[in-house]
């Protein structure tokens, strides 16, 4: 965990006073969001727009301002994790759950900050099961038309349950093994009737705090 700590730290190097923050999902932001509510209670002035309701429940203990997008014109930084990073910055994300609100959050940042352990840097996307947002009226057929694009569809399960998104909405977890051209894939998922996102982040991130040879390294898009 303490590369994680590390790497999520760092992020915290992108947020100044005034601005305003989206707070993503997972292990890794974890620890940003954290030193965050420490910045917080020493003084920053920032309001955070969380990507999870996990997420606001952690900022609201931390002390974090936090605001709707009804009352912002814009988000200054978003900072999140990823299940999966390619060399160009491509991501798979979702594992969490929060897929859609992070790339909502995502695509209204002025810079998208990504945080992610050297385990999540991969040559090619697709080892990990790309997470698919999934209305549930008629999912059945929606999980076919997944299977025709060449994927292996999974409904999630937890706690013997069909998994609920915070907006109410399945998950579906879908091998593709390895996924060579991503903004395709990603477009024609979206196109299935049923389909609210998924979880391929395609030119979206900025830049990739994470580690290398046990040195913290920071990768921009070119």
């Amino acid at each position: 965990m303490n590369e994680k700590k590390e790497v999520g730290e760092k992020a915290v190097e992108y947020v100044k006073d005034g601005m305003v923050v989206g707070l993503g999902t997972g292990s890794t932001v974890f620890y940003t969001i954290t030193k965050l509510g420490q910045l917080v209670q020493q003084g920053l002035s920032i309001k955070g727009v969380p990507t999870s309701e996990q997420t606001r429940q952690l900022a609201i203990e931390l002390g974090i301002p936090l605001a709707s997008f009804a009352e912002i014109e814009h988000i200054d930084v978003a900072i999140d994790g990823a299940d999966e990073v390619d060399p160009k910055l491509n991501l798979i994300k979702g594992g969490g759950g929060a897929l859609l609100r992070e790339k909502i959050i995502a695509a209204a940042a002025k810079n998208f900050i990504v945080v992610a352990d050297s385990d999540k840097n991969v040559e090619t996307l697709g080892t990990f099961p790309l997470p698919i947002e999934v209305v549930p009226f008629g999912y059945e057929m929606t999980v076919k038309h997944i299977r025709e694009l060449g994927g292996s569809p999974k409904l999630r399960q937890k706690d013997g349950k069909t998994y609920l998104t915070d907006n109410g909405n399945y998950i579906i977890d879908s091998s593709f093994h390895k996924i060579k051209h991503p903004r395709e894939l990603e477009k024609n998922l979206n196109l299935i009737p049923g389909v609210v996102d998924n979880g391929l982040f395609v030119g979206m991130a900025d830049c990739v705090i994470s580690m290398k040879d046990k040195k913290l390294t920071t990768m921009v898009r070119s």
